[in-house]
Protein backbone atom coordinates (compact mmCIF):
# COMPACT_ATOMS: atom_id res chain seq x y z
CA UNK A 1 0.00 0.00 0.00
CA UNK A 2 1.45 3.26 -1.29
CA UNK A 3 1.78 6.20 1.72
CA UNK A 4 0.91 9.70 0.78
CA UNK A 5 3.26 11.98 -1.06
CA UNK A 6 3.59 15.51 -1.00
CA UNK A 7 5.16 17.59 -3.70
CA UNK A 8 6.00 21.34 -3.60
CA UNK A 9 8.84 23.77 -4.93
CA UNK A 10 9.82 27.56 -5.26
CA UNK A 11 8.10 30.18 -6.82
CA UNK A 12 10.01 30.22 -10.26
CA UNK A 13 9.23 26.24 -10.59
CA UNK A 14 13.18 25.96 -11.39
CA UNK A 15 13.65 23.47 -7.62
CA UNK A 16 11.12 21.07 -7.42
CA UNK A 17 10.38 18.23 -5.13
CA UNK A 18 8.37 15.12 -4.17
CA UNK A 19 7.80 13.53 -0.59
CA UNK A 20 7.25 9.71 -0.23
CA UNK A 21 5.64 9.54 3.13
CA UNK A 22 4.04 10.94 5.98
CA UNK A 23 5.59 14.61 6.92
CA UNK A 24 7.10 14.63 10.43
CA UNK A 25 6.39 17.21 13.30
CA UNK A 26 5.25 21.10 11.54
CA UNK A 27 6.54 23.70 13.70
CA UNK A 28 7.40 27.30 13.92
CA UNK A 29 11.34 28.56 14.28
CA UNK A 30 11.58 32.09 15.72
CA UNK A 31 15.66 31.99 16.10
CA UNK A 32 17.05 34.85 14.75
CA UNK A 33 18.64 32.75 11.73
CA UNK A 34 15.19 32.07 10.25
CA UNK A 35 14.22 35.55 10.94
CA UNK A 36 17.24 36.65 8.27
CA UNK A 37 16.91 33.59 6.13
CA UNK A 38 13.33 34.24 5.58
CA UNK A 39 13.11 37.69 5.56
CA UNK A 40 10.42 37.39 8.41
CA UNK A 41 8.89 36.95 11.60
CA UNK A 42 10.78 33.45 11.84
CA UNK A 43 9.98 30.18 9.46
CA UNK A 44 7.59 27.67 9.27
CA UNK A 45 9.09 23.76 9.19
CA UNK A 46 8.20 20.58 8.76
CA UNK A 47 10.38 17.66 9.14
CA UNK A 48 11.09 14.94 6.21
CA UNK A 49 13.40 11.92 6.44
CA UNK A 50 16.03 12.61 3.85
CA UNK A 51 15.06 9.27 2.06
CA UNK A 52 11.97 10.54 1.53
CA UNK A 53 12.82 13.71 -0.22
CA UNK A 54 13.32 13.74 -4.10
CA UNK A 55 14.29 16.67 -5.56
CA UNK A 56 12.39 16.39 -8.99
CA UNK A 57 13.41 19.66 -11.00
CA UNK A 58 16.93 21.27 -9.89
CA UNK A 59 18.39 21.29 -6.59
CA UNK A 60 18.76 24.22 -4.49
CA UNK A 61 21.31 26.34 -3.80
CA UNK A 62 23.13 26.16 -0.54
CA UNK A 63 24.40 28.82 2.10
CA UNK A 64 25.69 27.94 5.42
CA UNK A 65 24.13 30.51 8.41
CA UNK A 66 26.20 28.28 10.55
CA UNK A 67 29.13 25.97 11.35
CA UNK A 68 26.51 23.02 11.24
CA UNK A 69 23.66 24.35 9.45
CA UNK A 70 23.14 24.24 5.83
CA UNK A 71 20.27 26.49 4.36
CA UNK A 72 18.35 25.50 0.81
CA UNK A 73 17.27 27.96 -1.55
CA UNK A 74 16.35 28.56 -5.22
CA UNK A 75 19.40 30.48 -6.98
CA UNK A 76 17.14 31.51 -9.55
CA UNK A 77 14.15 32.87 -7.42
CA UNK A 78 15.40 33.62 -3.83
CA UNK A 79 13.16 31.00 -2.41
CA UNK A 80 13.90 29.91 0.50
CA UNK A 81 13.62 25.76 0.71
CA UNK A 82 15.12 24.02 3.39
CA UNK A 83 17.51 24.08 6.26
CA UNK A 84 19.23 20.96 7.22
CA UNK A 85 21.72 20.40 10.12
CA UNK A 86 25.17 18.16 9.51
CA UNK A 87 24.37 14.64 10.41
CA UNK A 88 20.57 14.80 10.62
CA UNK A 89 18.51 12.36 8.80
CA UNK A 90 15.82 14.29 7.93
CA UNK A 91 15.30 18.40 6.09
CA UNK A 92 13.44 20.49 7.74
CA UNK A 93 11.40 22.05 5.06
CA UNK A 94 9.74 25.35 4.60
CA UNK A 95 5.96 24.44 4.64
CA UNK A 96 4.87 27.24 2.55
CA UNK A 97 6.62 25.63 -0.63
CA UNK A 98 4.47 22.94 -0.25
CA UNK A 99 1.73 22.73 -2.64
CA UNK A 100 -0.78 22.42 -0.26
CA UNK A 101 0.79 24.24 2.84
CA UNK A 102 -2.64 23.23 4.66
CA UNK A 103 -1.15 19.47 5.01
CA UNK A 104 1.19 20.64 7.82
CA UNK A 105 -0.21 22.99 10.11
CA UNK A 106 2.55 24.30 13.05
CA UNK A 107 2.33 21.72 16.15
CA UNK A 108 5.42 23.49 18.34
CA UNK A 109 7.25 26.78 18.19
CA UNK A 110 11.50 27.00 18.83
CA UNK A 111 13.85 29.23 19.03
CA UNK A 112 11.61 31.50 21.29
CA UNK A 113 14.06 33.46 23.02
CA UNK A 114 14.28 35.47 19.73
CA UNK A 115 10.46 35.60 19.11
CA UNK A 116 9.79 39.29 17.87
CA UNK A 117 7.86 40.67 20.23
CA UNK A 118 4.72 41.63 18.27
CA UNK A 119 4.37 38.27 16.71
CA UNK A 120 1.68 37.41 19.22
CA UNK A 121 -0.37 40.01 18.36
CA UNK A 122 -0.66 39.49 14.90
CA UNK A 123 -3.73 37.32 14.92
CA UNK A 124 -5.58 40.29 16.30
CA UNK A 125 -4.36 43.04 13.50
CA UNK A 126 -7.48 44.26 11.37
CA UNK A 127 -7.61 41.51 8.26
CA UNK A 128 -8.99 42.17 4.62
CA UNK A 129 -9.01 40.70 1.22
CA UNK A 130 -6.85 41.77 -1.69
CA UNK A 131 -9.70 43.08 -3.87
CA UNK A 132 -11.17 45.36 -0.45
CA UNK A 133 -8.42 47.71 -1.21
CA UNK A 134 -7.21 47.09 -4.63
CA UNK A 135 -9.25 47.75 -8.44
CA UNK A 136 -10.31 45.38 -10.95
CA UNK A 137 -7.60 46.52 -12.89
CA UNK A 138 -5.05 46.51 -10.01
CA UNK A 139 -6.28 42.76 -9.59
CA UNK A 140 -5.86 42.03 -13.31
CA UNK A 141 -2.30 43.15 -13.29
CA UNK A 142 -2.12 40.71 -9.97
CA UNK A 143 -1.97 38.03 -11.89
CA UNK A 144 0.56 35.25 -10.55
CA UNK A 145 3.84 34.31 -12.87
CA UNK A 146 4.82 31.95 -9.78
CA UNK A 147 4.97 28.41 -10.63
CA UNK A 148 1.48 26.67 -9.90
CA UNK A 149 0.98 24.71 -6.78
CA UNK A 150 1.60 21.15 -9.19
CA UNK A 151 3.60 19.42 -10.98
CA UNK A 152 4.49 20.37 -14.54
CA UNK A 153 5.73 18.79 -17.77
CA UNK A 154 7.86 21.74 -18.27
CA UNK A 155 8.03 25.07 -16.82
CA UNK A 156 8.02 27.67 -18.12
CA UNK A 157 5.41 27.19 -20.36
CA UNK A 158 5.91 27.52 -23.59
CA UNK A 159 3.87 30.96 -24.54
Amino acid sequence: MAGPVFTGGCQCGAVRYRIAGPLGRPGICHCRMCQKAFGSWGAALVSVPVAQLTWTRGRPAEFRSSAIVARGFCAQCGTPLHMKEDGDPTYEIAIGTLDDPEKAAPIEQAGVEAELKWFKALSGLPRRKTEDYRSPEDMAKLRSLQHPDHDTAEWPPKR
